[in-house]
């Protein structure tokens, strides 16, 4: 295959891409990197000054069409009066990529032992996760069945397929709790049930799982770092350029022969 022929399978300019939780550290890198590939970003959020800014900084640096809409998804209504929107406006929706999550750093009680963790807390992610990616899915893949054609990308992590290794972590509170484990591991399934059940809809369903991304100012704590980073095949913690080809593979056409699967990007932690 030459190389014409491989720019053009992952091509995505000109795509109608919703990407949930668009401005926090993750998915603002992903906005940037769909919107330096040509995609018109529709960057969903609940961080609307943020949002706003992501939203402008991208057209000004690629020329694109990206819009900032402040949804929380995880009501119905909202998330119906996005898809509207958008259709009003590029009348079409060819991505969708559930990125959005919520884990409560804040709480008082987020840290205690599992034995005693709050119901409240528990029911509030479990909530937030799970019916916030079954409506954009939902009202969404209702769209993409009109279109008949769709692809939706879920962005899970290593801790919704693998236990957490409590030893690593010590008090550097950078542990996920127990519901981020259990909403991330129901998005991986989520994601067959929906490819098994849009077979032959043109609807491609797929997870992105992530391993863990060094931040400088988040892992200040040098001995996790080191302990994480041992845990790798390839010794370290992952950068956030790190997913850029594989959030492109599934995004585009270059997967067109995929659905239904989990690709891991986790430098080998899950590997042994």
């Amino acid at each position: 295959m030459n190389s014409k022929s491989s720019q053009k399978i992952f091509n995505i300019k000109n795509k109608t891409i919703v990407l949930t939780g668009s401005a926090g550290r993750i998915g603002e890198h992903f906005a940037h990197v769909l919107s330096s590939n040509g995609a018109n970003v529709i960057l969903v959020d609940i961080q609307n000054t943020k949002n706003k800014k992501l939203e402008n900084t991208l057209k000004k640096l690629y020329k694109t069409k990206p819009v900032s809409l402040n949804v929380d998804i995880s009501d119905e209504l909202q998330v119906k009066t996005l898809v509207n929107t958008v259709l009003k406006k590029f009348k079409t929706i060819d991505v969708l990529i559930n990125n959005a999550h919520f884990i409560s750093r804040e709480h008082p009680n987020r840290d205690v032992n599992f034995e005693n963790y709050p119901l409240e807390l528990w029911d509030s992610m479990v909530n937030q996760n799970l019916r916030s990616l079954f409506l954009c899915s939902k009202e969404i893949g209702k769209i993409m069945l009109k279109q008949k054609k769709g692809v939706i990308v879920n962005i899970s992590s290593i801790y919704g397929i693998k236990g957490a290794d409590q030893r690593i972590y010590g008090k550097s509170r950078l542990n996920s709790p127990s519901p981020y484990a259990a909403t991330k591991g129901g998005l991986v399934n989520f994601t067959k049930y929906l490819a098994s059940y849009w077979h032959g809809k043109n609807i491609r369903v797929n997870t992105l799982t992530l391993g863990g991304v060094y931040d400088s100012k988040l892992h200040t704590n040098k001995d996790f770092v080191k302990k994480y980073s041992s845990k790798t095949i390839l010794g370290r913690m992952a950068q956030k350029s790190d997913f850029d080809g594989a959030l492109l593979f599934l995004s585009s056409d270059a997967s067109s022969y995929v659905t239904g699967t989990n690709l891991i990007v986790d430098g080998g932690w899950t590997a042994w």
